[in-house]
Order: structure tokens, then C-alpha cells, then sequence
């Protein structure tokens, strides 16, 4: 089961960087099909994440993995929390102090989302596919 999200979760991700970078896959899916797959990839990280702590798979497997998971939902939180005070920033202009509050906030939770989640995320994915690949060729081999 760890393994069929952690699959579909990796699916969901090339698909998303499809509609973000390939025009005609762009065109195809935009609207609402984006949001259904971006959706779609924070079930599946709060899915491996609640799976990867709960199934214990191994120490080091089970650190990429909630890295894995946890930035798969920090992008979607992230994202919805940038435009939420984003919108309180506009609506607030008139009280100095919230505004920038929430101009400072919501520019934080862009850098999360953009560079660092999705950097996190890879991380996660070869540091968790190289461990799985470990454990099919025979397991960990001890010194």
C-alpha cells in the first residue's frame, strides 16, 4: 500500500510539472483539472505521510518518506495559505501594520511553497526510491 501511493503520489507530481511546463499538456488540463490533480497530490502526501508513520518501514526509508509526504501537503497549505494573506493584505491596506503583517506572510509562504517544497519533495522521492531499490536487490547490506 506504502508503495502504490508513493507511486501514484510521484505520477501525480511529473503530471503536475507537465501542466506547468509543456504547453500542449497546459492547454489540455487547465481549470479545473489542475486543481483536481493539485488536490489529488496533497490526498496523496497526507496518505503517505499518515501510512510512513504508522507502518514504521525502516528508519532511514521512513525519514524520506514523511519528507516526501510532508512536502507534498506544505505545497498545498502553503499555496492556500500565500493567497489567503495575500487577499487579508489588500483588504487590510488601510491598517498599516496587519498589511504588512500579512504582506510578510504571505511572500513567506510563496518561498515555501515554490522552491522549497518542491525541492524537498525531490529529495524525498530518490532518497526514497533508492531505498526501495536497496531493500529489492537484497536489503541493506551491514559493514
Amino acid at each position: 500500500m506504502l508503495a502504490a501511493i508513493f507511486s501514484a503520489l510521484v505520477g501525480v507530481f511529473a503530471l503536475l510539472l507537465g501542466m506547468i511546463f509543456i504547453p500542449a499538456v497546459r492547454e489540455s488540463l487547465k481549470g479545473p483539472p489542475f486543481l483536481i490533480f493539485l488536490f489529488t497530490f496533497f490526498l496523496l502526501g497526507a496518505g503517505l505521510l499518515f501510512l510512513a508513520v504508522r507502518e514504521k518501514p525502516g528508519k532511514k526509508l521512513r525519514k524520506f518518506l514523511i519528507l516526501t509526504g510532508a512536502s507534498a501537503v506544505g505545497f498545498f497549505v502553503s499555496a492556500v495559505l500565500h493567497n489567503f494573506l495575500y487577499a487579508v493584505e489588500i483588504v487590510t491596506k488601510d491598517f498599516v501594520v496587519l498589511s504588512k503583517l500579512a504582506g510578510i506572510l504571505h511572500v513567506v509562504f510563496f518561498l515555501i511553497a515554490v522552491p522549497i517544497c518542491p525541492l524537498a519533495f525531490l529529495v524525498g522521492v530518490v532518497g526514497s526510491l533508492v531505498l526501495f531499490i536497496k531493500k529489492e536487490q537484497g536489503g541493506l547490506k551491514k559493514k
